[in-house]
């Protein structure tokens, strides 16, 4: 959450220019949303290639250890990941959609 509200806070003036050129703060609100679970995925997905590069790497060290990977958990990760990205960018998403479009292009 942290990390979109730095982006919501360091992206002020472009919001308040979309506003100004017509997005409906439910746009606003749907950019951010977007990003962070785009966000939340890729590290869900960058999660589930490193767990596999480490049973790779662990089956090659010893022959008592074999991993099997299957589907289902690995959709569910990201699924998952996705989650959390919608529920910890709501709070960001909806301050950079109250934003008023003059208070934003004020700020700098």
């Amino acid at each position: 959450m942290n990390i979109m509200l730095v982006s919501v806070t360091e992206r002020t003036h472009e919001i308040g220019i979309r506003l100004s050129v017509g997005a409906r703060p439910a746009d606003i609100m749907r950019q951010f949303l977007i990003e962070a679970m785009v966000i939340c995925s890729l590290g869900g997905l960058i999660g589930i290639i490193g767990a596999g590069l480490a049973g790779v790497i662990f089956s090659w060290v010893t022959q008592e250890f074999s991993m099997i990977f299957t589907w289902p958990p690995m959709v569910l990760a990201c699924g998952f990941s996705a989650l959390i990205g919608l529920g910890f960018g709501f709070f960001p998403a909806s301050n950079a959609a109250r934003l008023h479009p003059t208070e934003a292009l004020a700020r700098e």
